[in-house]
């Protein structure tokens, strides 16, 4: 073996290291930007995808994506183990990288594709759904597409270019995790009564930004390392800073652009813009100058902060923003490719697009990949994921999304020794196309009381002496939350002190597991509403609240009553009755 096959192996290795570990980035990112509720399952999923990705690409995908020059799919030795011959495959993108060198890295790109949709379908899906859709997709969706463009397919014999995945990667990921959203639905209270989408904040900002430093790491292999070679340098570090250039510039335009039209520079919108300036650079990095990187991330960094809030009325879903950064993004990434384009940037880059004198030649070219991938990608996963819908169903039940897909589909929970805070929204049950009395299938109708001014306490004199003021205590289900506090506004009630506790009664709670062992988990997350009430009778309170909260089954709650002897407003100095005249 000579000494450039051993440099341009070690290179191709220790790219694709580098690339696998942003398995562990996409993890952080999705846990961190979901619920508490649902960090085992994401978590799971992220380890499953590469799995599942890595069997169905060395049973079939990697032969079907390489196995000869066929203009729609490989035909030949498409079964690398057994009787195959992987000489055949000597040729193949390179000649100076060992067979199973170039495997795992093309794996690796493979196992990305199938972990975008991971976040986009994130915490209603269900466990085995996800996780043969995955195996189909890395079976044979990707290797379909990763054959047009990559291994000699007509996509290819056009002319069009996509250097390390803007479209073969990035947009196969998110027109299939698209595809996920619209079937699956949004998560239920995302959105409210009147259909505007209300926002679930992610539970843990912290692990989101560091696996957004994992992912900006592993990118760094991602597209440099797509050169397959490192015996020219100039090419792999002018790809090294086209990449991080363009990412640095989508931060500081994604930051900004949600500071002007959010109001305030949203870290979440901070984290999907400097994916998006990765993505967005991917397919051209090798084509462009670093100037041009400077515009294409400074661009992505505007649309994606567009996308997250268009999908977001259009009632399409995404806890983490992964059709926005993938999709919408890589898409615009692949344009790029036919106006940035420059000739002689890098060793690689042998024709002009758009902007530097190349016509719509390129771009031409460029826009028919994007319109052909996405249709095939797009098509081919709703078969798949209405084929699992009629069969195993690809939705967790309404009740085990509201308790979190940890307890339902894995048993155990990533912070058992914590209580899970459950969201607290503004009023309103939330309305995403799914029945709100599915809930509540056994509860009556709230009872709309109207308040009289016959129900009040007559006023005598600022002291009020006499009057009667009484604290009413409720402690209830979390889901049950957004309900009790919408019936209670219309009674009048609009000042509550709530408080997320640990609690149980009669409840058994339910039994988690850790390495195969029960542990047997009594106290159960609750949430406890206080008011003060005084011209609004207690019994009208109490009637609301049990009409609110009944279904009849263990654990509707309970309603504590006590008398208050005095209340002061510290601001004013009030007391009594005149002290809670703005907080009821």
């Amino acid at each position: 073996m000579d000494f450039t096959m051993i440099v341009d192996t070690f290179w191709v290795v220790l790219a694709a290291i580098l690339v696998f570990f942003m398995n562990l980035g996409f993890a952080a990112v999705e846990s961190g930007m979901a619920r508490s509720k649902n960090a085992v399952n994401i978590l799971s999923k992220n380890f499953i995808v590469f799995a599942v990705s890595s069997l169905g690409f060395l049973l079939l995908g990697w032969g079907l994506m390489f196995g000869g020059d066929n203009p729609l799919v490989g035909t030949q030795n498409l079964f690398i183990l057994g009787k195959s011959n992987p000489d055949f495959y000597n040729n193949t993108l390179t000649s100076n990288v060992p067979f199973w060198g170039k495997f795992f890295f093309q794996l690796v790109f493979c196992g990305t594709a199938a972990t975008i949709v991971s976040g986009a379908v994130a915490e209603r899906i269900k466990y085995i759904s996800f996780i043969v859709f995955s195996f189909v997709l890395t079976l044979v969706i990707y290797p379909i597409v990763g054959h047009w463009i990559w291994g000699g397919g007509w996509l290819a014999d056009l002319g069009f270019l996509d250097f390390a995945g803007d479209t073969v990667v990035h947009s196969v990921g998110g027109w299939a995790a698209l595809a996920g959203a619209m079937i699956l639905g949004p998560r239920y209270g995302k959105y409210d009564k009147d259909g505007k989408p209300k926002a679930i904040p992610g539970h843990n900002m912290s692990l989101a930004v560091i696996g957004l430093f994992v992912l900006w790491l592993g990118w760094f292999g991602f597209n440099p390392g797509s050169t397959m070679s490192f015996q020219n340098p100039a090419d792999v570090v002018h790809i090294l800073v086209t990449t991080n250039t363009a990412a640095i510039a989508a931060v500081l335009t994604s930051t900004v652009t949600a500071w002007l039209f959010i109001g305030k520079p949203d870290l979440g919108m901070t984290i999907n813009g400097c994916l998006a300036g990765l993505v967005g650079i991917t397919g051209s990095c090798a084509y462009v100058s670093v100037a041009s990187s400077l515009i294409i991330g400074a661009i992505a960094g505007v649309i994606v902060v567009f996308a997250v809030l268009l999908f977001d009325k259009a009632k399409i879903d995404d806890p983490v923003g992964a059709t926005s950064v993938h999709l919408v993004c890589g898409t615009f990434g692949t344009i790029c490719v036919g106006l940035f384009a420059e000739e002689g940037v890098t060793g690689m880059s042998t024709v002009n697009g758009l902007f530097f004198g190349g016509g719509l030649s390129l771009l031409g070219k460029e826009i028919i990949g994007i319109l052909s991938v996405g249709a095939f990608v797009f098509a081919s996963s709703v078969l798949v994921w209405f084929a699992l819908k009629k069969t195993m169903g690809i939705r967790v039940s309404l009740q085990e999304e509201i308790q979190g897909l940890d307890i339902g589909e894995h048993g155990n929970s990533a912070y058992p020794d914590f209580a899970i805070v459950a969201p607290i929204t503004d009023s309103g049950i939330g309305s995403d196309g799914r029945a709100a009395s599915a809930v509540y299938a056994k509860a009556p109708k709230p009872v709309q009381v109207s308040v009289s001014p016959d129900d009040a306490i007559p006023v005598v004199n600022k002291a009020r002496p006499g009057t009667k003021m009484t604290k009413v205590t409720i402690i209830t289900n979390q889901d049950k939350f957004s309900k009790l506090q919408a019936d209670l506004d219309n009674i009048g009630i609009t000042g509550l002190t709530v408080t997320n506790i640990l609690g149980y009664g009669i409840q058994k709670g339910h039994t988690e597991y850790y390495r195969g062992l029960p542990v047997k988990t009594r106290l159960l997350p609750k949430v406890q509403v206080d008011i003060v009430v005084c011209k609004i009778p207690v019994e009208t309170v109490v009637n609301t609240v049990k009409n609110a909260l009944y279904t009849g089954n263990v654990g509707d709650g309970k309603i504590f009553i006590y008398d208050v002897e005095n209340v002061i407003k510290i601001r004013t100095g009030e007391e009594g009755y005149d002290a809670l005249q703005d907080e009821e």
